[in-house]
């Protein structure tokens, strides 16, 4: 079936530019200090934001342009290669230990991380095949079983890393996009229960996860060590007030908040914009969920339904967890706020996975 391409959603763009360039406004400003006494130079962090940026929007044009149901055919290679990069990570002399987790792979001029790439690949993979196979989901042994084996393999593999936050990300994006393709509630409540029991099990059986979680609940009696991060990020929030102390005034970013310029960057923009900033941000997230998911609603096939609904979950999921971890209402994981914080490769394949998003807009209709 041939259908009318149309222009692509310009709220969508126009949420994702606006958050695009908060990112880089905070990302300065946050960073500012910490890359001024270790680099001598106050733009070191911006200016390498500033290329992931230019080569994230020439990947989302790229892709826009493209029609989605030409990359339809990709979904099974694409997570082939996710795989074999998240075995190569594991490898001696390939992955780049950071604070005691190989999540990277040095590539001399940079770094790669090959959990990005799989969350958008997982998303493919499944729009694909759940598109073609969804009326097998009401079986549990032929139709499900398969995709929660895939889910195991992958979210094992992320965990041996180790990496809880991409892990519940992931699982959480699958499980959803499961019952989006009609899976049985009956299956999903039963994996729900099982997906909790699992998460449990995981903080439970490694110490430093388990010390995190207890002093989630009361960070002020670990004040001086897993409890610090999350005081200093409420200290940073709390400190904003309405209008905030203003755009590089903050002083939990000198040296107080560790990952200013990363995983709490959210905590330094509520800082110094206050709650009013607080207030845009959360705003032009949830407006990012409410075109992607209308855009899912309006897409002319399940594939482009599919796609478009777990792609936005994926953003959605993520900028929910860094919220909530640098709020205090999680226990602090590894994860960073989608479109804002420093980083190359969580920005490339989000921005990579909007301009799939665009895509299927310029095909969708009233339905």
């Amino acid at each position: 079936m041939r259908l009318k391409q149309g222009p692509p959603d310009l709220m969508l763009f126009l949420v994702v530019m606006l958050l695009v360039l908060i990112g880089l406004l905070m990302i300065f400003s946050a960073s500012a200090v910490t890359s001024d006494i270790k680099f001598h130079d106050a733009f070191y962090f911006v200016k390498r934001q500033l290329i992931w940026v230019i080569i994230g929007l020439t990947v989302m044009l790229v892709v826009m342009k493209t029609n989605y149901r030409k990359l339809r055919e990709l979904g099974v290679a694409g997570l082939i290669v996710a795989v074999l990069c998240l075995v190569a990570v594991l490898l001696p002399g390939i992955g780049k230990d950071i604070k005691g987790s190989v999540r990277q792979i040095d590539l001399v001029f940079t770094s790669f991380t090959p959990s990005e790439l799989t969350k958008l690949c997982m998303v493919f993979f499944f729009a694909s095949s759940l598109s073609i196979n969804f009326e097998k989901l009401k079986s549990f042994t032929r139709g499900l079983l398969p995709y929660l084996l895939m889910i195991g393999v992958v979210c094992g593999l992320i965990m041996l890393q180790p990496d809880l936050g991409t892990t519940v990300i992931i699982a959480a994006t699958a499980y959803f996009m499961l019952i989006m393709a009609g899976a049985r509630m009956s299956h999903m409540g039963l994996l729900a229960l099982f997906g909790i029991l699992l998460v449990s099990l995981a903080i439970y059986l490694e110490p430093y996860r388990m010390v995190r979680f207890i002093a989630f609940w009361d960070p002020w009696k670990y004040a001086s060590d897993e409890g610090f991060q999350t005081i200093q990020s409420l200290y940073a929030i709390g400190s904003g007030g309405l209008f905030g102390m203003g755009l590089g005034q903050s002083r939990q970013k000198f040296f107080y908040l560790p990952e200013q310029h990363t995983d709490f960057i959210f905590a330094i923009l509520g800082e110094e914009l206050g709650y009013l900033g607080v207030i845009v941000v959360l705003a032009l997230f949830f407006a990012f969920a409410w075109r992607g998911f209308q855009i899912a609603l309006k897409a002319p096939d399940i594939f482009g339904s599919l796609l478009a609904a777990g792609l936005t979950t994926m953003v959605t999921v993520q900028a929910a967890i860094n919220l909530g971890v640098v709020s205090g209402s999680l226990p602090v994981t590894g994860i960073p706020l989608p479109f804002i914080s420093f980083g190359g490769s969580s920005l490339i394949f989000t921005m990579a996975g909007v301009g799939l998003l665009l895509s299927i807009s310029r095909y969708t209709h009233d339905r």
